[in-house]
Formats: C-alpha cells, sequence, structure tokens
C-alpha cells in the first residue's frame, strides 16, 4: 500500500485520478488540494458522495510532505516547477501532468510556454512518461513527464512506422480532433456550449505547443530530426481524440507489410490495440478507458493511420496511473481494466 497526494483536484485530470485510485486496491489517498477549491472533498465532487472523507485545501509544501510518499501534480502549466524541487528533494516521487518537464531543452519549453525553465536539474533527470515507450526508464524515475493528449495519440500512431522505415519517410501530416475536456476546465469565450456546440473550427494553426513535444519524441525515435506538420481541431464532444495522421513514403509499401510492422511492434501492449484491416477507430469506443485504438490503410506510397484516444484517460489521467503502476511494480493494468 503506498500513500498518494493529488494537488490540483478541481481541474478534469484531478479529478479523474482521484475516483480512479479510490478503486485503486494498493493506493491510499492521503492528501488533496486546489489552490481555487476548499471543503469536503464529497461535497465539491458529488459523484463522489460517501466514497471519501478527504477534504481539500489550498497546497501546503509541508502538511503534503508529511502525508504522502508519491504525488501526481495536476496543475497549470508552469506551476508544477515551483514544487518539483522541494518535493524531490524530501524524496518523493512525482508525476506531472503539465508540460513543465516533458522537453529535455529548456529553450524549447520558453518558446512555447512563454516562461523561463527555473528547475534546470529536474528538467534534465525527468522521464517522459510513455510506457510503451519507455517502460524500463519509468520503473527507476523519480520524476515522470506524463504526455499531452495530443502527443500520446500522435505517437502511439506513428512510433512503429518511424522506428522500422525512418529512412523511407517523406512527409507527416497529423490531423487531430479534440473534445473541449482537452481544453481543461476554464471559462472562456471559445470553449462556452453556445460556441462549441454543432460547430469544428481549427485552432492554434502552426503555434500548437504539443507540435514541438510530437517532433522531439518521433526524433528520438528515429535517431534524427523528424519534421511533422500538426493541425488540431476542436470537437463538439466533451472526450475523446481521433486522430488522422498521413504518411507519405519514398517508395510503395503493402498494407499487409505496415499491418505485420504495428501488430509485432505493440504484440504485448495491453492498451494499444490494432485493429483489424479495414476497421477504423471510433471515439465511442475508447472513451471511459485507458485503450489507443490504431487503424491502417495504404494505398502506394500512401499510409493512413488512425488512432483514437480518450484524452482524459490515456491522454492524461489514466496514463498517469499506468505511470505509477509501472514505477510502483504493481500490475499496469491495475485501477485501469
Amino acid at each position: 500500500m503506498i500513500k498518494v497526494g493529488i494537488v490540483g483536484i478541481s481541474g478534469y485530470s484531478g479529478e479523474l485520478i482521484l475516483k480512479i485510485l479510490l478503486g485503486h486496491p494498493y493506493v491510499r489517498v492521503t492528501y488533496v488540494s486546489a489552490n481555487n477549491t476548499t471543503g469536503k472533498v464529497d461535497d465539491i465532487l458529488p459523484a463522489l458522495k460517501g466514497l471519501t472523507t478527504l477534504a481539500c485545501e489550498p497546497f501546503h509544501l509541508q502538511k503534503a510532505i508529511a502525508s504522502s510518499d508519491l504525488f501526481f501534480l495536476a496543475v497549470p502549466h508552469t506551476v508544477a516547477q515551483q514544487m518539483v524541487p522541494q518535493l524531490i528533494k524530501a524524496k518523493k516521487r512525482v508525476i506531472d501532468l503539465s508540460a513543465d518537464y516533458r522537453f529535455k531543452d529548456k529553450e524549447t519549453f520558453k518558446k512555447w510556454y512563454g516562461i523561463e525553465h527555473t528547475d534546470h536539474a529536474n528538467l534534465a533527470k525527468a522521464v517522459y512518461g510513455l510506457p510503451e515507450l519507455y517502460r524500463e526508464d519509468i520503473k527507476k524515475a523519480t520524476l515522470i513527464a506524463n504526455p499531452g493528449c495530443y502527443p500520446t495519440d500522435a505517437i502511439l500512431s506513428l512510433a512503429p512506422l518511424v522506428a522500422m522505415k525512418t529512412e523511407n519517410i517523406d512527409s507527416i501530416i497529423i490531423d487531430a480532433k479534440s473534445g473541449v475536456t482537452g481544453a481543461g476546465k476554464k471559462a472562456t469565450l471559445p470553449l462556452m456550449f453556445s460556441e462549441v456546440n454543432e460547430n469544428f473550427k481549427a485552432y492554434k494553426v502552426f503555434k500548437h505547443q504539443h507540435a514541438p513535444e510530437i517532433t522531439e519524441c518521433l526524433s528520438r525515435i528515429a535517431g534524427k530530426p523528424i519534421d511533422v506538420t500538426f493541425v488540431a481541431h476542436l470537437l463538439p464532444i466533451n472526450r475523446g481524440i481521433l486522430s488522422t495522421v498521413y504518411v507519405l513514403l519514398k517508395e510503395e509499401i503493402t498494407a499487409e507489410k505496415v499491418f505485420d510492422i504495428y501488430k509485432k511492434f505493440y504484440k504485448t501492449e495491453i492498451f494499444v490495440r490494432v485493429l483489424d484491416p479495414d476497421i477504423q477507430p471510433e471515439i465511442k469506443n475508447v472513451v471511459g478507458t485507458n485503450f489507443c485504438d490504431i487503424g491502417i490503410a495504404v494505398n502506394k506510397k500512401m499510409v493512413v493511420i488512425t488512432s483514437a484516444i480518450d484524452n482524459l484517460m490515456k491522454g492524461a489521467s489514466g496514463q498517469a496511473v499506468q505511470n505509477m503502476n509501472i514505477l510502483c511494480g504493481f500490475n499496469e493494468t491495475e485501477g485501469l481494466l
């Protein structure tokens, strides 16, 4: 049994981590906080009425350190780096759901998130928390940078092809669409019901902060720089991501060959489902789960990969719990199936 703290339960990701962990057989949640929300947790989150006696308060470092062995930080970008150094110094393990520790290069972080990174030492040590690629590193980690939702979907879609056919790739275009919860729980005009309902649009074209995260990870897999064109779209639904990825090759390839590459690459991965030929992923089949569904189609030099995840599960909270399970030596699916 491990004692776990969750910082930021008032957001979608923190709330969902708490819901998952309340049913986890080897975890006891001993600390919760949110700087703008206080009171009994089952009053703040009525769906948990009668399931917890926890109380939420603003983050207090010493109380947090005294209470728990491992922390999930479900806080806004740029906030985690203010907490991590003290938690690591106190010999606590940390899974950060923000973008603060996803990049190895502090200048990349500054360019896309607008501030200087203040914790260079831990930035260099953080492990990128995509289990299907970095499981062995995650097992030994002290600080895990949980990937973004779009990058999780895009990287899982592309990793087998980038790893096996790097020299044959001419171009990559990622056309990704997410539900509104991907933007977090904030009251802004573009996310109001009347703005989103019966609407569909692209946003942050060539300016989305997840593009460099995708590029950095794919380049690491390939062993050389990989360039992608990434365009995000907002769907009028609560949860789910569907990506259509177009990979133009320099030489023709058969659908059977690509399918074989993907099946072998993900053969032992419980949370990645490579669908049978001619079957395409659907958001409704992954919402509420930690699965990533992948579909494949090929026309001569063009490979089209479609993939779907729940942005709050495999794209955030579910993957964070998956990382915790690996880190603590639990069954990887504990609490997630």
